[in-house]
C-alpha cells in the first residue's frame, strides 16, 4: 500500500485481545490500514479497575495517557511501579509482566498504545490473587 488510510474514532475495531478491567479498540493494523508491524490502539480502564497481569509476547509497546493518571506495576511479582497522567509516555518492554491499575474511583483513564507487533498480542499471566489486589 502506498497511501494514506485515514480511521475515523467511531470505526475502531473492538474485535481485539482484552484483558479484565480494561477496554482496547484498534485504530491501526492491518486490516484497518494495511499497517505491516504496527498495532495502535485506544485503551480505557475503568475507575477503580485493576487489570490482570499480563505481557506482549515480543511486542513492545508505548502507553500516552491522555487523561486521568495509571499506576503501572511490573516486575515478576508486580513488585514495582510508576505512576503516569496526561502527556506522559511509558514504554514497556518485551515479555515484562504488568498490571495496569486505575486509582481513582470516579475517573476513568485514557492512553493511546503503540506495539511493534501486527496482533495486538495480550499473554496473561498467573499470580497469586493477592499480588494482583496490592497496587
Amino acid at each position: 500500500m502506498s497511501e494514506v488510510r485515514l480511521i475515523r474514532g467511531q470505526d475502531l475495531s473492538e474485535q481485539t485481545a482484552q484483558t479484565p478491567g480494561m477496554f482496547r479498540r484498534t485504530a491501526i493494523d492491518n486490516a484497518t490500514a494495511g499497517a505491516r508491524s504496527l498495532w495502535v490502539g485506544v485503551v480505557t480502564v475503568e475507575p477503580g479497575a485493576k487489570t490482570g497481569a499480563h505481557h506482549h509476547g515480543d511486542c513492545e509497546s508505548v502507553v500516552c495517557v491522555t487523561g486521568g493518571h495509571i499506576r503501572l506495576r511490573f516486575g515478576d511479582r508486580l513488585e514495582q511501579s510508576v505512576e503516569a497522567g496526561p502527556g506522559d509516555f511509558v514504554f514497556i518492554p518485551s515479555h515484562l509482566v504488568h498490571q495496569e491499575v486505575n486509582p481513582s474511583e470516579n475517573e476513568a483513564v485514557d492512553s493511546i498504545v503503540i506495539r511493534d507487533c501486527q496482533d495486538n498480542t495480550v499473554i496473561p499471566v498467573d499470580l497469586p490473587h493477592d499480588l494482583l489486589r496490592e497496587g
